[in-house]
């Protein structure tokens, strides 16, 4: 019977080119003469590359968003499959041979022999999981957390930070290049671990990849596993209302300012139409207008945020960017009115 192994699930996170599958590689190649164990699980390999269609421009809005959805719901896949496997190292997921995830999964387990050396291993072994992939947002790795959290086992994550202009230069070599103009893209909303801000994000190592690996960065990444295995996590407590409460104390604050922001667009709106020497009544009824539109505005927006809000706690929410759009979409409905008045669009009022 195979002993029960002490698992970690380790995020390595970085641009494209940065060097996330060559480290992998090499701490692979170190651990393993150390006698722990270990799984990579490359998403570019685990995803078929149809997924991804890198060669689309990021300004073909329907391409794009078609290409993101279908790629979140490879990832979940992933993640379904790192479930089943924590749950049941010795027993891989199900899967139809159609080379999508899950076959890719299983046989990654299967070439890289993880389940042999585990069975030949007397006492319980040290494996750790190296996720390779960009895990750019914070909120990618949360869910990798939640997994560990779900199962107590141990987590921790590695960023790997490296200049743009070297991931341009690194990114050539690779067997499937993507765009200067996706790695570019990607470096604006790249968000690194932030340990002071979140609390489990604390077993973090952050790496200058334009380096060489050397036997002091093995050895840096053998005390971050070293010290998460000997700190797993706790199962998930059942913190349902506090989230909630959370989400709705974070859906007032935007709301709040939304309001005031639609409020001042509205006081700017009646001005520019006075200086432009409307009629009474027009302005009488495009004040009425307004007023009931802001009124329904406010109203489908509360419903939308509360959508739209992250339910996990830990997940930073951009109020700021949030209540921008908000007004953003309020303005073009102010447009409409306006054109409806025979009074034209903002620019002409202004």
């Amino acid at each position: 019977m195979m002993a029960s192994p002490a698992m970690c699930l380790c995020v390595l996170c970085g641009l494209p080119g940065s060097g996330k599958s060559r480290l992998a590689q090499a701490v692979h190649g170190y651990i393993q003469k150390q006698g722990w164990r270990t799984l990579i699980l490359s998403y570019d390999e685990l995803i078929p590359e149809n997924a991804f269609d890198l060669n689309t421009s990021v300004g073909d809005v329907e391409i794009l968003s078609k290409r993101q959805t279908r790629w979140k719901q490879h990832r979940q896949v992933v993640l379904s499959c790192l479930e089943s496997f924590l749950q049941d190292p010795g027993a891989p997921s199900p899967c139809h041979s159609d080379g999508g995830v899950q076959e890719h999964f299983n046989q990654a387990v299967e070439q890289q022999e993880v389940l042999v050396t585990l069975q030949n291993t007397s006492q319980p072994a040290r494996l750790v999981l190296l996720l390779d992939d960009n895990f750019y947002y914070q909120s990618m790795r949360y869910e990798v957390y939640q997994l560990a959290r779900k199962y107590s086992i141990s987590f921790c994550q590695v960023y790997l930070h490296c200049p743009v202009e070297v991931c341009f230069y690194r990114n050539q070599d690779r067997g499937l290049p993507v765009s200067d103009e996706i790695i570019m893209e990607m470096s604006k909303r790249i968000e690194p671990p932030n340990t002071a801000k979140n609390h489990w994000e604390k077993s973090s190592l952050t790496l200058n990849s334009t380096e060489d690996i050397t036997d002091i960065t093995i050895q840096k990444l053998l005390q971050l596993f070293t010290s998460a295995l000997e700190n797993p996590l706790s199962p998930v407590e059942d913190d349902s209302e506090q989230r909630e409460a959370d989400r709705e104390q974070c859906a007032s604050s935007v709301m709040h300012q939304a309001d005031r922001a639609c409020r001042r667009l509205v006081t700017q709106t009646m001005q520019m139409a006075r200086v432009n020497n409307m009629s009474h009544e027009v302005l009488s009824a495009l004040a009425s207008d307004l007023s009931k539109q802001k009124g329904c505005f406010l109203r489908e927006l509360r419903r939308h945020v509360l959508q739209e809000l992250p339910s996990h706690k830990g997940e930073l929410v951009d109020v700021e960017w949030l209540v921008s759009r908000a007004v953003g979409m309020f303005e073009q409905e102010r447009d409409v009115i306006l054109q409806r008045h025979g009074i034209g669009t903002r620019a002409q009022i202004s």
